[in-house]
């Protein structure tokens, strides 16, 4: 049975994006080896706090029915670079215990092995569900900081912890808790300025994201506010150079107790919509990196409002929240043109029966070796397809019908293609300098 410190998944815990079902085997060794990763590797696999991905890409892998042998191969790729769970700066976990103690060791990954034990020992007293609404959702000032935390990292921690809840692993739970307890608050300050800027406003806006998207694009300061040479965009560009007009767009956008279903779907699809259609042609089809994390972090919002031991209120701020930073994330990468043709003309690279339908896609992103970004895309672009069902061809949708299979194909194809992988910062010329340009595609 899974526990705060025991992963154990069972054939049932396959998530929510089905594709084959599992076997035994593939989850007694899947059990294994992110147990293997939980109790021997660090979050971070380097000092710079690049982030671990083991535990995302092989529950990835296990859900979409990736065989045992395939589950094995990727993590033996990405376990030999990683550094040990422990440092030499270990603290006591009753002494975390101390609110001061604690919050001296915020922000500081050599503590990381610190907290998973400390939040650990805390699941195993209250259960899970208890300390994160402790934790992240208690609305003092302590919690919010460490939901802000949460948001940190480009999205990481929250993803950690939608997966912990997905596939029903404490031990997930609690690395997640670790994981947003190393991380800076920066992101957390920009979401409490959107909210408290929005909560003083009288006015309720009813527009979209595709028209916020649109009017971004169009403010010459804000979509222009973060430079090529800053070090992080969001908050050395565009939180130092236009942070009034960042909170004056994003908290345009506005959640409700009423709207929380539709507008769960509406983001799903419009960050689909701002990943994919923001291509550079005649340049390659690639995938912004930064706008990927906004879209695969998409896919564990249904699953945060199906939770009963979460109230209302906190989701439509864990939603209100992502769509504060998807905004300012689309900001930062200088808005770049949305071409929904590139999406809608595009000749899949493969052509060959299966290949480029979806069981053909998913298994050949199982067999790209990465450190899981590429199926953790495509994974969330088929989720994207199976939210947008119920919804038919409303106005914010601008992600429908075959355009779905055809970004799949465009995620599996730009990664199986020469050169980089991934696209930075997609509104800067400088980011494409390293891509070939591309004959045109006539449309089908």
């Amino acid at each position: 049975m899974a526990s705060p410190s025991k992963i154990h998944l069972t054939i049932d815990d396959t998530g929510v994006v089905k594709n084959k079902p599992q076997t035994n085997e593939a989850a007694t060794r899947v059990s294994e080896l992110l147990q293997e990763n939980h109790e021997n590797h660090h979050i971070f696999f380097n000092q710079n706090g690049l982030h671990n991905h083991i535990a995302h890409h092989l529950l990835t892998l296990y859900g979409v029915g990736a065989p045992a042998s395939i589950i094995e191969q990727r993590y033996a790729e990405n376990a030999s670079y990683q550094r040990p769970a422990k440092s030499n700066n270990e603290v006591e976990v009753e002494d975390l215990r101390s609110p001061e103690t604690f919050t001296k060791c915020l922000g500081k990954g050599e503590y990381y092995h610190s907290f998973l034990m400390f939040f650990q020992t805390k699941m195993e007293a209250k259960g899970w569900e208890n300390v994160l609404n402790e934790y992240l959702f208690a609305g003092n000032e302590k919690s919010d900081d460490f939901l802000g935390r949460l948001y940190g990292g480009f999205l990481h921690p929250l993803i950690h912890l939608g997966f912990g809840i997905e596939f029903h692993q404490p031990a997930i739970i609690a690395e997640a808790l670790a994981q947003a307890a190393c991380h800076d608050d920066y992101t957390g300050k920009y979401l409490l300025a959107a909210e408290k800027a929005a909560k003083a406003n009288s006015t309720r806006s009813s527009k979209t994201y595709v028209q916020l998207l649109d009017e971004i694009r169009e403010d010459k300061k804000l979509s222009t506010a973060a430079e090529w040479d800053d070090g992080n965009k969001i908050r050395d560009g565009i939180l130092v150079r236009a942070p009034e007009e960042m909170i004056k767009y994003a908290t345009q956008w506005v959640v409700t107790p009423e709207n929380l279903e539709q507008k769960t779907a509406e983001m799903i699809n419009s960050t689909i919509y701002f990943t994919a259609a923001a291509q550079h042609p005649p340049k390659q089809v690639k995938f912004d990196f930064y706008f990927m994390h906004c879209l695969n972090s998409s896919i564990f919002f249904p699953i945060f409002n199906e939770q009963s031991w979460l109230s209302t209120a906190n989701k439509v701020r864990l939603l209100q929240w992502k769509g504060y930073l998807d905004l300012a994330m689309y900001a930062s990468r200088r808005a770049p043109p949305l071409l929904l043709e590139e999406i809608s003309t595009y000749v899949p690279a493969k052509l060959e029966k299966g290949d480029g339908e979806w069981p053909g896609i998913i298994e050949r992103l199982w067999e790209f070796k990465d450190d899981g970004h590429a199926i953790k895309l495509g994974r969330a672009v088929r989720n994207g397809e199976l939210t947008a069902e119920k919804y038919g061809d409303v106005e914010w949708a601008k992600i429908r019908g075959f355009m779905w299979e055809k970004i799949g194909n465009m995620v599996i194809d730009s990664v199986e293609d020469e050169g980089a992988k991934w696209a930075r910062s997609v509104g800067f010329d400088e980011a494409w300098a390293d891509y070939k340009d591309r004959p045109r595609k006539a449309s089908i």
